[in-house]
């Protein structure tokens, strides 16, 4: 496989280049976390509690429709030029939002307007940002960047709530889209720093039309004896995993009377156990025999899920939400790292894409129906059903030789 030209060989937690990205990274996924929760609080200032869920996952629809696209278009111009341009209209729009909070009190139809462009942008954003990480950094660090990236996100999601709800007392819901606008944009100094390597003119995209752009990259994947099973396994256990952990988990806690709080613990443990493999990943750099580790993980943490919604107490099931976080956080990153290190450079961006359109475009989409299979059947049954998903997910992995002896690069 062929490697970008000009990147850093030195190991990527002390690479300078690798972490003006990870801040930059960092900034802006705090201020997603912030943008989100400013969204979701005007929505429910301003109709009812489905309303404000529509709202919400407005986002959904246009990423599921256009990521795709968004892939060929980071592979067409380079995914840091692409997360620079996408990241600059995602602020104007934070800021629009705030500013019209500041003169008048928007309707759903507003909120929704944003929430909608914003997911626009997001299909074109989110490939690119996914993409970057390759062109940063050597092929030999991919598993350390993926670490350093889940170092990040727990860190974004642990500092983006309570800096949404400081926003929110301090300066209302328009103090919140503007602390958002802030942390967004102070991305863009970083990420103006950030140097990429050159893709040697042998591996550059051709430049055709956008259709075939991306019909070529779909048969890049269904070709790759790697790619092909790997994309899939990551997909389904990005299915299995999204709604029972988000919804599903809200929906558990309110059943066993947990509360907001004990809520709270179950999070805490999942980011915990999340958070410590990451580490081990930045500290380690490499995971010999990739594959054949993340099968049984992402298995193992199929069962820890379905487990999840059997333990009696919030002690029980932050435990075993740690070890939910430990072994999706170990079988998503050699996931990840996999992708990059197969993908090739000219096709990094559109594999990103079809990899990670499950996540961010069709799992969101999944809410309703799993808020409708708890009632029909019970909160124990959604997180069996995501259960078993996530195992059929180790399972085809373990069913394919290519992927079950893929390795990282060394």
């Amino acid at each position: 496989m062929p490697t970008v030209q000009g990147t850093a060989r030195r190991a990527a937690h002390h690479d300078p280049n690798v972490l003006r990205w990870l801040g930059a990274y960092t900034t802006s996924a705090m201020g997603d976390n912030v943008y989100y929760i400013a969204l979701s609080w005007a929505a429910v200032q301003s109709g009812t509690p489905a309303q404000a869920g529509i709202v919400t996952a407005a986002s959904a629809v246009p990423r599921a429709l256009l990521m795709l696209g968004g892939g060929v278009v980071a592979d067409r111009y380079g995914p840091r030029r692409v997360v620079l341009g996408s990241s600059t209209v995602r602020c104007a729009l934070v800021l629009a939002a705030a500013l019209l909070l500041l003169v008048t009190t928007p309707g759903l139809w507003a909120l929704g307007t944003v929430a909608v462009l914003f997911g626009v942008v997001d299909a074109v954003f989110l490939p690119a940002a996914g993409a970057l990480p390759a062109r940063i950094a050597d092929r030999s660090q991919l598993a350390r960047v993926q670490g350093m990236r889940g170092l990040a996100t727990r860190l974004a999601n642990v500092l983006g709530g309570p800096l949404g709800g400081l926003g929110i007392a301090l300066g209302g819901t328009a103090g919140a889209f503007g602390l958002a606008t802030l942390l967004i944009g102070g991305s863009l100094p970083l990420l103006l720093t950030v140097r990429v390597g050159r893709v040697p003119a042998d591996d550059r995209p051709e430049r055709r039309a956008v259709l075939a752009e991306l019909r070529d990259g779909l048969r890049h994947i269904r070709r790759d004896p790697v790619l092909r099973p790997l994309v899939l396994t990551i997909a389904l256990g990005d299915l299995g995993f999204v709604g029972p952990m988000n919804l599903g988990l809200t929906l558990l806690a309110r059943e066993r009377g947990w509360g907001t709080a004990g809520l709270g613990w179950v999070l805490a443990g999942f980011g915990i156990g999340a958070g410590a493999v990451s580490l081990l990943l930045t500290v380690r750099g490499r995971v010999p025999r990739a594959g054949l580790v993340m099968a049984p993980a992402t298995v193992a943490g199929g069962v820890a899920l379905g487990a999840l919604a059997q333990v009696p107490s919030v002690a029980a099931a932050a435990g075993v939400a740690a070890a939910v976080g430990v072994l999706a956080g170990l079988g998503g990153a050699l996931g990840s790292a996999l992708l990059q290190a197969q993908a090739g450079p000219a096709y990094v961006g559109r594999v990103t894409s079809a990899a990670t359109l499950v996540s961010f475009g069709v799992a969101p989409l999944t809410f309703p129906v799993v808020g409708w299979a708890a009632e029909l059947y019970g909160i124990g049954t959604v997180f069996a059903a995501g259960a078993a998903v996530c195992a059929l997910a180790g399972a085809i992995t373990l069913g394919s030789a290519p992927l079950r002896r893929a390795e990282l690069p060394g």
